[in-house]
């Protein structure tokens, strides 16, 4: 076992870990961030993605003790105001019907977040680069890029968690 230190949404947390255990294991099993999904443990499909010290990273691809004294940010930590006001980028996502069956949706955002950071101001090829590390299976991507366009337009670039 490995002691890890690490602020994840806010919140300072220490635990023992295996070694060899994934990221998003440690997130969604030890602190039940369950919003972050395994998706295809290989790191194609983006569903496990969250930001660690602001970047986004598939989870799947990272082990616990590499994020040790760093931080992430799911996307349950995304929107954590007393409020419950939604982000930008996932008011975005809900109004443009960004979603279908929604398991990819944690996912497109937290990329999405990282690339408005990245290109406040993106065109429509930039965000479709952007974003093609992330899979949906449901959708034609369509409304997916028209999401995160209204996100940059309406948020001058996506605020940064």
């Amino acid at each position: 076992m490995t002691r890890i230190e690490l602020t994840v949404d806010g919140d300072r947390v220490s635990d023992d870990v295996e070694p060899r255990m994934l990221l998003v294991q440690y997130l969604r099993e030890k602190l039940g961030k369950t919003g972050t999904v395994i998706g295809c443990d290989t790191s194609n499909c983006g569903a496990c993605t969250v930001h660690l010290d602001g970047r986004s990273v598939k989870s799947c691809n990272v082990l616990a003790v590499q994020a040790n004294g760093r931080t992430v940010t799911t996307i349950e930590g995304l929107a954590a105001t007393a409020e419950g006001d939604l982000h930008p980028v996932q008011e975005s996502f809900r109004e443009c019907h960004g979603l279908q069956c929604g398991f990819c949706t944690p996912g497109m955002i937290m990329q999405a977040v990282d690339l408005l950071a990245e290109k406040p101001s993106p065109t429509e090829e930039e965000v479709r680069l952007g974003m093609e590390g992330n899979l949906c299976r449901c959708t034609g991507y369509h409304n997916i890029v028209k999401s995160v366009l209204h996100a940059a337009s309406s948020t001058s670039g996506g605020e940064q968690a």
